[in-house]
């Protein structure tokens, strides 16, 4: 009884009672060519939302991204679901995420970062976030769990998950030591699972230190340059814009390649200029309107559709290549019309993705 009530009265101090500050910020990692081959590491996915630590002592919540800044205004339904659980004190380490149909929508994440509660609170209800979790720091108990090795922490994260209540909003992200297994859940990233991150058994959590390593699957497409951004401040091509085919007929703008040597720029502005004609794309085009463009997405010259390049690539969201691509070369004996979308294959689905892993 005596715990208890001093457990109850821990609880009441607030977060700035707990054992690991609000102010800790996530171990980072840093990307490498292949997945580890020695023994003693633990691999995971790495799957493609926000970074958060997520703060709790009593009735108070916290959200910190990976930057340190709070999350807590834009995620008020997660948290509602971390302030209902049976723990009133915890400190755990993992990803935001929001399904939409099979896949993780990380456009919808990116339109919670909005000035007005009441879009919050709306998109909260329509488009309800997830929070996967990889790492515990501070359990129930109120100790810290940040010099504990990699290994105590996986199990006591275990065993916290294992007890909480059934919860839509809250996943256990699958761990293996298996090498084949990694790789496996490797050769199936690009969507939904952004890559593969390891990290060392026996390591303490280090906040803030490149101390784990992530590993990204790369692949190629080859894509219709379907117009080009100018280097800020010059008239020499900074930028090609990539698109590819849909069954439809129509060319919808992908992402864009930057990776231009500067020896060949005058030439390659020349080359291109002569093929300057609209509308470039006939699909989604940079142009359209968004909220997350900026003025220089109206700043882009329509090509003709007769050029091919082929680009490498390692993440595929909303049928767009996630970051910007790297040019590989050329492709004068490919016709535009067989850039077509299929080659990107399909996003990885992650509510079922989590079960087929475990079970694999």
């Amino acid at each position: 009884m005596a715990r208890g009530a001093a457990r109850r009265k821990l609880g009441e101090l607030g977060l700035e009672a707990l054992a690991v500050p609000v102010t800790t910020v996530p171990m980072e990692a840093k990307l490498v060519a292949d997945l580890p081959s020695e023994d003693g590491w633990q691999f995971e996915p790495k799957w493609d939302g926000f970074r958060c630590l997520a703060f709790r002592s009593g009735g108070e919540v916290e959200l910190r991204a990976r930057s340190g800044k709070p999350l807590t205004r834009y995620f008020p339904e997660m948290v509602a679901a971390l302030a209902d659980l049976p723990p009133t004190r915890f400190v755990l380490d993992g990803e935001l995420a929001i399904p939409i149909g099979d896949t993780l929508a990380f456009e919808a994440l990116q339109m919670r970062l909005h000035p007005a509660e009441s879009r919050i609170r709306k998109l909260s209800r329509e488009t309800p976030a997830i929070f996967i979790l990889f790492d515990l720091l501070l359990g129930a108990a109120g100790t810290s769990l940040l010099e504990k090795p990699l290994a105590r922490r996986r199990a006591a994260l275990e065993s916290f998950f294992a007890e909480l209540p059934a919860s839509r909003a809250l996943r256990l992200s699958p761990a293996t030591r298996d090498h084949a297994t990694a790789r496996r859940w490797l050769s199936r990233s690009g969507g939904a699972l952004d890559g593969i991150v390891a990290k060392r058994l026996d390591e303490p959590y280090l906040p803030g230190e490149r101390a784990m390593l992530k590993v990204k699957e790369q692949r190629s497409a080859d894509c219709v340059v379907g117009g080009f951004r100018y280097l800020r401040g010059t008239k020499q091509v900074g930028s090609l814009l990539l698109g590819l085919y849909e069954p439809d007929g129509k060319l919808h703008h992908v992402e864009f390649t930057s990776t231009i040597a500067n020896d060949e720029r005058p030439r390659l502005t020349r080359r291109l200029k002569a093929l300057v004609s609209p509308p470039g794309f006939t699909g989604n085009s940079p142009g359209a309107p968004s909220r997350w463009s900026g003025e220089r997405s109206a700043e882009w010259q329509p090509l003709s559709p007769e050029l091919v390049v082929e680009v490498r690539y390692d993440q595929v969201t909303g049928g767009r290549f996630r970051h910007g691509t790297h040019l590989l070369r050329w492709r004068p004996d490919k016709a535009p019309r067989q850039c077509t979308c299929e080659q990107l294959g399909h996003e990885a689905r992650p509510l079922k993705l989590v079960a087929e892993l475990v079970e694999s």
